[in-house]
């Protein structure tokens, strides 16, 4: 019987029954709440808070290897630092940090390791993924949700919200963040391994008026407080290459046949991303 982690049961407080919104409480391997609604914990440490239509998204199991791997090489390294720094930025004692579309766990860890008495929370579609995430740091918690429903939290509840290459959703955003909180928002410029669409054409191309789209969204409720470019080459081996277009969405989209051929890959991409961190209104 799967036992409830210490960092999920300190989130406790904070969640809320995605069903009815009342409080929820341990009951041998599962959340309950009043009204009877039932989530099971995995013994990999994650609850699963969806219920019903599950969302289509997220990382299949080969994807959440290929994430894996390529992230503890430390290419992406640079991107956690920036991440972390934003977010202690926002915190000055104890706090709380929600990673929405958190993945493997990776930059929720390496926020957590910046802060050493702050608790965190990753939300994503992937169950794959989640069983990483789950066990990714001992004071991060985990559980199944879908970017874009009401999120199972309580009003007011967070210090940072994470969104690092991950749907957005600013409302929910603005609902669960203090006042005083912060957004930290990471994604790719169009620069962004170019070097791959080359020989590898299929892969998702970057919106040039992603930008755009970004301030539109969340203009509404949140003010840009500080925006950095983390922009750096990296050289890969083939296995990194593959792991790297692996555990991205192009993953779906980019033929068998292309990544075959080795030697039309390139050996060095740029990474270009861009890090902001919002106020709310």
């Amino acid at each position: 019987m799967p036992v409830l982690r210490p960092a999920l049961e300190s989130f406790l407080d904070l969640l809320r029954c995605p069903t009815c919104r009342a409080h929820l409480h341990p009951d041998g391997s599962a959340l309950r709440c009043l009204a009877g609604h039932t989530f099971n914990v995995a013994r990999h440490g994650y609850v699963s808070l969806l219920a019903g239509t599950r969302p289509t998204s997220g990382d299949d199991a080969a994807m959440a290897r290929a994430r894996d791997r390529f992230l503890s090489t430390g290419a992406y390294g640079p991107i956690r630092q920036a991440v972390a720094r934003l977010a202690a930025d926002a915190v000055i004692e104890q706090g709380t940090v929600v990673d929405v579309g958190c993945g493997t766990g990776y930059y929720l860890a390496g926020v957590l390791d910046q802060l050493p008495i702050a608790r965190g929370l990753g939300l994503d579609t992937s169950v794959r993924a989640l069983r990483s995430a789950g066990r990714a740091h001992e004071r991060a918690a985990a559980a199944t949700w879908d970017v874009f429903r009401p999120f199972p939290l309580a009003d007011g509840v967070a210090d940072v919200v994470l969104d690092v290459f991950a749907p957005r959703n600013p409302s929910e955003f603005h609902r669960v963040l203090r006042s005083t909180g912060r957004l930290v928002v990471v994604r790719p410029t169009r620069r962004h391994l170019a070097e791959l669409r080359g020989p590898l054409p299929a892969m998702v191309t970057i919106d040039p008026a992603k930008e755009e789209r970004l301030h539109h969204a969340l203009n509404p409720f949140f003010d840009t407080a500080v925006t950095e470019l983390v922009e750096y080459p990296i050289s890969l081996a083939r296995q990194e290459v593959l792991d790297l277009v692996g555990m991205t969405p192009s993953a779906r989209h980019v033929p068998s046949a292309d990544l075959d051929d080795d030697g039309t890959l390139p050996n060095q991409v740029t990474v270009s991303v861009l890090a902001t961190s919002y106020r709310p209104r």
